[in-house]
């Protein structure tokens, strides 16, 4: 008898299945939230640039103050209680989901220095038995230059992790999340 190897199977589809409005959640800051109100569009790509129908994207972020609206944050209680600082969103036949959010502020790091403003992603998939963690900064932004763990990425990974601005919508930033290909989004291990 000889051994053959079967296939592997993978996960789902099945986010649009148990996601209804109640598991669902695009809007991250409410119209009365301080700051810059942006919609947040992310695109989820194969390595050739495939659209993914059915993953899943999380958003963590901070409100416009820097400030997470979330307990072990110990400046928590100055939170912009307009800013609900989490999102979770299925992509739809395009591989596309969108956050209306604002942008989040610099956020203390150790030794007195501080992160650039940026917004963490979770993303789940088909395939993925683990999500694939990665950060959303903002191109052009000055504070992108003094952030620790954006030095960490070799200069010619960093604009993977760019949103960029739409040039034909005011507020509109888009974000590409390619999962391989010469291109692949730098995820980090965490």
């Amino acid at each position: 008898m000889d051994l053959v190897p079967s296939p592997s199977q993978t996960i789902g589809p099945f986010f649009h299945i148990y996601f209804d409005a109640k598991g669902v959640c695009g809007c991250i800051a409410g119209a009365e939230a301080k700051g810059e109100h942006i919609q947040l569009t992310c695109r989820v790509v194969d390595g050739d640039g495939v659209p993914i129908p059915d993953a899943l994207i999380e958003l963590w972020q901070t409100d416009a103050q820097g400030i997470f609206n979330h307990p072990a944050d110990e400046r928590h209680g100055n939170a912009d209680p307009a800013v609900l600082g989490f999102g979770r969103l299925p992509t739809d036949n395009e591989g596309i989901c969108v956050f209306e959010t604002v942008r989040p502020g610099r956020i203390p790091a150790p030794a007195g220095s501080s992160y650039a403003p940026h917004i963490v992603v979770s993303v789940f998939g088909r395939g993925l038995l683990k999500r694939l963690v990665t950060r959303i900064y903002f191109a052009g932004d000055s504070a992108n230059r003094d952030d620790s763990v954006l030095a960490l990425v070799s200069q010619g990974r960093r604009e993977t992790l760019m949103a960029h601005p739409d040039s034909t919508r005011l507020g509109l930033r888009n974000f590409d999340i390619r999962l391989s290909g010469d291109d692949e989004t730098v995820f980090f291990d965490v």
